[in-house]
Formats: C-alpha cells, structure tokens, sequence
C-alpha cells in the first residue's frame, strides 16, 4: 500500500526545515505551496488548523478540502506564522512577500525554505523590501530557511502589464507566471506560426502561461479556451484577454483528460519542469490527452527544445507530425489527428 501524507516517516528536506524552524508555531497558520500535502497534513497531526494556498492544482488536491484557500491573500489573512516553500523565480518571491506584508499579521514570522542550490542572495535583498528583518538558518540535509519579521506593507506591484510590440499585444503576468509579461522565445516562434494554422473552429491554448497565444488566437474572432494548472497562469490569462478586450475561456486543470467538447486546434508551448525538477512526464500525458480530444484532422502546433524527444511522443498519439520551423534551440512541429 502506498504510504499516506499521515503516515510518511522521511520528511523532504524542504518540509524538514520549514517544521525545525516553526517549532511551535503562532496561529493562525498559513502554508503557501505546499507540493504534496504532507506540510499541512503534519500540522494538522500537531494540532494546528493551517489555511493552504497551493498555485498548482496538483498539489492543491493534496490538501483537505477544509484547509484550501482559493486565493494566497485568504491564506495569508492575519496569519501570525506563514510556512512557505520558496519559488525559484524572484518575481514570484517578491509578489508573495508583498501580500505577506498586506495581509499577514503585524507580528507574522515567515519561514521560506528551499534547497540550498535553489538559494540566492538576492532572495534575502527581495525579502528584505517588504520586511524590516531577514536572516537565514543553518543548513540541514542540503536546505535552508530565510526567516522573516516585521512586515512593511507597501502597494502590491503584481500582477504587472507590459506591451510586446512584435505581437501588437498587452500582456498581464504574476511573478510566478511563465516568463511573467514578456514575450519567451519559444512562444514567440509558436506565434510566428499562426498564420498557417487552421483559421476556423474552437482552439486551446494548452499550459496557457500569461495567455499570449490564446489572445492573439481569440483576435480572429474564433472561441478559446485558455488551460493551465497554475492559478497565476490562468488568472494571467484572463486579465490579458481583458487588456487585449478578447474573450477567452479560462480553466484551470490538469490537462485535458476528460474533455467532451470537439476540438480543432491545440497549441502548446508545454513544461518540462514541475516545479524545480526536470521532468518531461506530464508533457506525454498532455499529448495524449490532446489526441484524444481533437476531431479527426484537427491539429496540434507545439513548440519545445530541440533537445526532448517529442516528435517521436507526438507521432504515437496525435498522428503524422512534421516540422514547421527550428533554429538552434527550438522546433515547432505540426501534427494533425489520424
């Protein structure tokens, strides 16, 4: 039998120090991504009543029910202790230092840990714009925490717009979303495609980010789904669609496993990372999923790294597969449904 949150013996490293460095923890309690549920579930076992904010959904459907917030300004609402496993982005950082600081308890002590090859110092600079005092703890088992107090309440500087003139495009980010408002190189290489792609029929922009892709699809007038696991990415999207003044359909979930509605058209530019490790696992179920839900001769444009295997992935599960365009670092490959 699997092992259960309750029952895991061998803390990850991370989860080890946020709990070392909490001791007996203040309450209310806020955790802010927690990845697989064992944080929240091992100070429920202490007795405490955290509130979790989770931006992956995979990892929010670790959490009982009870303990989830929809948003991380919920969690954070007046919390005296606030247990966060820190983002290697340094927007992301900074974004939620700055809710930290608004919403949080006058008195709130931050631990933010991480693995110590995911530390820098400018971590400690961007937490100590929102924070009076931030120091760090020893290191246990290759990680440490940053520990924060005395919160400096400022205005909130996420979500952040910028144009991408290249697209004529107004693109809204969080400091957590993919590449945040800039346009990356190989969304930009998937755009530069859209000319040749099929002009009718209902469309997905598939692991959406910021929504760029699905904006300038939503631009011809066709319907567009935006989907995203992450909370930042879907609600990026949507507030592009809105400074773009386009409508988009967004959704956060797990890929498309379930779909019931015909599709014509998938675009992707897919992770190969969850979290901070390389993993290219989830990519093969989002290629399934998408030839499962295209109608027969519907397409899939996917741009990615020369370097994965994922035109031989693409040929198994949507159909014959060609090659678009490539420069040194990236392929944009076209498959249409058998």
């Amino acid at each position: 039998m699997d092992a259960s949150p309750e029952t895991t013996t061998r803390l990850d490293p991370v989860t080890d120090v946020l709990l070392q460095q909490a001791g007996q923890p203040l309450g209310p309690v806020a955790v802010l991504a927690d990845v697989d549920g064992v944080l929240v579930h091992e100070l429920i076992a202490r007795g405490h009543d955290p509130a979790a904010w989770c931006d992956d959904l995979r990892a929010e459907l670790q959490v009982p029910p009870a303990h989830r917030r929809s948003r991380p300004d919920e969690a954070l609402a007046d919390a005296r202790t606030v247990l966060w496993r820190l983002p290697k982005a340094l927007g992301a950082v900074e974004e939620y230092a700055e809710l930290i600081a608004n919403h949080a308890h006058p008195d709130v002590r931050v631990i933010a840990a991480a693995r110590d090859k995911h530390l820098s110092r400018s971590m400690n600079t961007t937490l100590g714009r929102s924070f009076g005092l931030v120091s760090a703890s020893l290191g246990h088992r290759k990680a440490r925490a940053l520990l924060a107090a005395q919160p400096i309440p400022r205005k909130v500087s996420w979500p952040r717009r910028s144009s991408v003139p290249s697209l004529a495009l107004e693109v809204v980010a969080h400091g957590a979303t993919f590449s945040t408002n800039k346009l990356d190189r190989g969304t930009g290489a998937l755009a530069a495609s859209l000319a040749d792609m099929p002009p009718d029929g209902r469309a997905i922009d598939l692991g959406c980010g910021s929504g760029i892709l699905a904006a300038l699809l939503a631009r011809e007038g066709r319907p567009v789904t935006a989907v995203d696991v992450d909370w930042t990415a879907c609600d990026a999207a949507g507030l592009t669609a809105t400074a773009n003044s386009v409508e988009v359909e967004v959704l956060r979930r797990d890929g498309l496993n379930g779909w019931s509605e015909p599709v014509d058209l998938v675009v992707t530019n897919p992770p190969f990372h969850v979290g901070s490790a390389k993993d290219t696992t989830p990519t093969r179920s989002l290629f399934a999923q998408a030839g499962a839900c295209l109608v027969q001769g519907g397409e899939l444009w996917c741009v990615y790294n020369a370097h994965l295997p994922y035109l031989q992935w693409l040929r198994e599960s949507i159909g014959p597969t060609s090659i678009v365009s490539r420069d040194r670092s990236y392929l944009v490959t076209r498959s249409v449904r058998r």
